[in-house]
């Protein structure tokens, strides 16, 4: 199983926004793409089997989500999250972003307060901005380098602003946290008090390092189904983004009624065939898939913190206890967040997600995707550490 994920895969040509992306996003041919949240890794054989059979034995128009589909969905759920749903239970969308928006526009009206943590996932601030909610940023504290949530400051601006939903991104992106069952159930309690949905977006849930449990909310306490809907999708874990399928857990039938609702208005539940094949088959029969990958990126995780603790040592981070995303603090090259990802490729020839993308207080960190192959993650960080001595040779 392993040479699946030493193996170096050209995407070169192959439309990758990963990868031909570069000269778009980057102005460059020639940097090595270590950002976007998209592993270089092939696929699980089973996945791959399944998508093949769909091509040979059948017609590809309209499908039904099946039976099968439905209850590898709640096996995986209940077994990896102890979550006990029911197919009723369980809308999908194309994709966790739409979903995201479909949420706003179900639980809130233009101009009503939704509010998301800083820094974290850009798509949280953007998706909110373009519904014409208002945006409130609840700043993240740092502890044992470690984000924690602040919620004090959590629970003053659900007193003093109509706020209507909270966007969790858990685990989190970019810092990794996995947040623990104590901030999730004072969190949840918060938003029952002041009557605010929480929208648990759980994409990176199943990429957890074996030191840390990640909680759902909606699985601590039976009282919490009525009041948090949950985002989930086989995309991030399994590397099948280009698929497209995700799907909400709503346990509270109103909130699905709302849900439902703004997907007939806006035709946003409409799904792929070939997500419905591949998210079965990634649930169902790539378990062992799974579990070597985790085994792999714990390793590599493992590369990427000896080689700045060695290597780097002036250099602030945060070890992740989720995702393949390492945030590090470059705020000792001295350089306007705006301009970093720009140092990083004009130096280093290597392609960086930029903290300012996250929010407003992240300016000078930088997001390093390391589910690759060792060998790529290797002369990676070697560029990583070029931009940082020769910055501090001037």
């Amino acid at each position: 199983m392993e040479r699946i994920f030493d193996e170096i895969i050209d995407r070169s040509g192959t439309n990758s926004v990963k990868w031909d992306g570069r000269k778009l996003f980057f102005d460059s041919e020639t940097a090595l793409p270590m950002w976007v949240a998209d592993m270089d890794f092939d696929n699980a054989p089973a996945i791959k089997t399944a998508l093949h059979n769909l091509i040979n034995q059948q017609v590809l128009g309209y499908a039904l989500p099946s039976d099968t589909l439905y209850q590898s969905i709640i096996n995986w759920q209940n077994e990896r999250h102890q979550m006990n749903i029911a197919n009723d239970q369980i809308l999908f969308a194309p994709g966790v972003v739409g979903a995201l928006a479909v949420c706003i526009q179900a639980f809130s009206e233009p101009g009503e307060g939704v509010m998301i943590n800083d820094p974290v996932y850009t798509p949280f601030a953007s998706v909110t901005e373009s519904n014409s909610r208002k945006l409130y940023r609840s700043p993240l504290s740092i502890s044992n380098n470690q984000y924690i949530m602040d919620l004090k400051d959590i629970e003053d601006q659900f007193s003093r602003y109509s706020i209507k939903v909270f966007l969790l991104c858990n685990p989190h992106n970019p810092g990794g946290r996995v947040w623990s069952k104590e901030e999730l159930i004072q969190l949840t309690d918060l938003c029952i008090q002041y009557g605010v949905i929480l929208i648990s977006d759980e994409i990176h849930s199943d990429l957890v390092y074996s030191e840390s449990t990640h909680y759902s909310p909606v699985a601590l306490n039976d009282t919490y189904r009525d009041t948090v809907v949950t985002l989930h999708s086989a995309s991030k874990t399994f590397n099948i983004a280009g698929v497209k399928l995700a799907y909400f857990i709503v346990c509270n039938d109103e909130l699905k009624e709302k849900i439902s609702f703004v997907q007939s208005q806006t035709e946003q539940s409409g799904i792929s065939t070939f997500g419905m094949v591949a998210t079965e088959a990634a649930f169902s029969e790539s378990r062992d898939w799974h579990n070597a990958l985790l085994e792999y990126l714990e390793d590599n995780r493992q590369y990427v913190t000896d080689f700045f603790d060695h290597e780097l040592l002036e250099v602030r981070y945060m070890k992740p206890e989720a995702t393949y995303l390492f945030w590090f603090d470059a705020s000792t090259l001295k350089t306007p967040g705006e301009a970093l990802k720009q140092l990083f490729v004009d130096i280093g020839d290597v392609a960086l997600n930029d903290g300012t993308a996250y929010g407003e207080s992240s300016g000078q960190y930088m997001r390093l995707n390391f589910a690759c192959p060792r060998t790529m993650l290797e002369e990676g960080l070697k560029r990583v550490k070029k931009v940082f001595d020769e910055k501090t040779a001037e």
